[in-house]
């Protein structure tokens, strides 16, 4: 049974991810999105199941139940639950047929890029703006995929996106690594809207130690692309000669549920050039790269990213976080906005 009664919103339209794929195992997953509780379990099958976390009966959390022969099982009356939602079995009851009104409410779900996607409500008409977010990397065998995280970030996925997109803090929040504080220019680059969000080309930074393998400072290209309200990807090539891996190239996918208005859980997934790196290793770099960021991102006010771009200080260096704010307010997004 699915949920209509889930309130629409263009949020609610959207795919985003909530869990590590292979973390989801045999045992209920609870979880939580859009302000949402969720229970997520795997059938006999293997298939992956997104459902409200509540019971049709008397309200208990599914996520404290099991599954018992390929169904879902409520902990507290023992309900089980098929893999469409339907009720079929009611164990106080042995004879009882169960009709549609004791069914669980269901949601879309959807494995992709090592996470499970969940969307809470079909949009009137599917469009790319609709769909799974995409990576240009993904399709290109010769760089190795990496999932980093996740990170419980006490802020709004907007807020964290914008940061994503930001390269003037670099010689702040990063220095030594991303960046210097005797070289923080940003050049003028160029933003451009897309069917689903934005891209940013054209963007230079000088970086101390860009990437795992950097030998010596270098300038370093980016691009960057908003795939979704809450999705973004970017691209870094630094200068021939400056890592210890020839033709190095790396993109990094920032992979965001947005759980309450004000709190996030975020996955990088990483496409690099390396194959010799242990996964461990390729993961550290990005955990010290964003746990440099945490504690800012936490101790911005509103943790609701301003859409009015009257609502903060803004300069041309923040040409790219301009633009998603403008998006944002095109597409409706109010969740994690105000």
């Amino acid at each position: 049974m699915s949920s209509p009664d889930f309130p629409f919103s263009a949020e609610a339209s959207l795919w985003h991810p909530v869990v590590l794929a292979d973390t989801l195992g045999t045992q209920p997953l609870a979880a939580q999105l859009l302000n949402q509780p969720l229970v997520l379990w795997r059938d006999a099958q293997g298939a992956a199941h997104a459902w409200a976390d509540q019971c049709p009966h008397r309200g208990a959390r599914l996520s404290l139940g099991r599954v018992c022969a390929g169904q879902l099982e409520c902990p507290y009356h023992g309900w089980q639950f098929s893999g469409t939602g339907d009720c079929v079995h009611v164990p106080a009851l042995p004879g009882f047929v169960p009709g549609p009104k004791h069914s669980a409410r269901t949601f879309e779900a959807q494995e992709a890029y090592g996470l499970l996607w969940v969307r809470l409500a079909k949009p009137a008409a599917e469009s790319v703006a609709n769909a799974l977010p995409a990576f240009g990397a993904e399709a290109d065998a010769r760089l190795r995929k990496v999932n980093c995280g996740p990170y419980d970030v006490a802020t709004s996925a907007p807020r964290i996106v914008e940061n994503f997109l930001d390269m003037a803090h670099f010689g702040f929040v990063h220095e030594g690594w991303l960046g210097a504080r005797d070289a923080t220019e940003i050049a003028d680059y160029q933003v451009a809207p897309t069917p689903t969000g934005l891209l940013a080309t054209n963007c230079r930074a000088w970086q101390p130690q860009s990437n795992l393998h950097s030998t010596q400072a270098a300038l370093v290209e980016y691009s960057y692309e908003v795939t979704a309200p809450y999705t973004a990807v970017l691209t870094k090539i630094p200068e021939a000669g400056t890592t210890a891996v020839n033709g190095w190239r790396e993109s990094i996918a920032l992979l965001i549920c947005p759980v309450t208005p004000e709190s996030s859980r975020v996955w990088f997934r990483l496409a690099v050039a390396d194959f010799e790196s242990s996964d461990d290793k390729l993961q550290a770099f990005q955990h010290t790269i964003f746990t440099q960021d945490q504690p800012v991102l936490e101790s911005q006010m509103p943790r609701s990213l301003p859409l009015s771009l009257q609502a903060e200080a803004h300069t041309a260096a923040d040409k790219a976080s301009s633009a998603y704010r403008r998006y944002l307010s095109q597409s409706g997004i109010t969740f994690g906005t105000c």
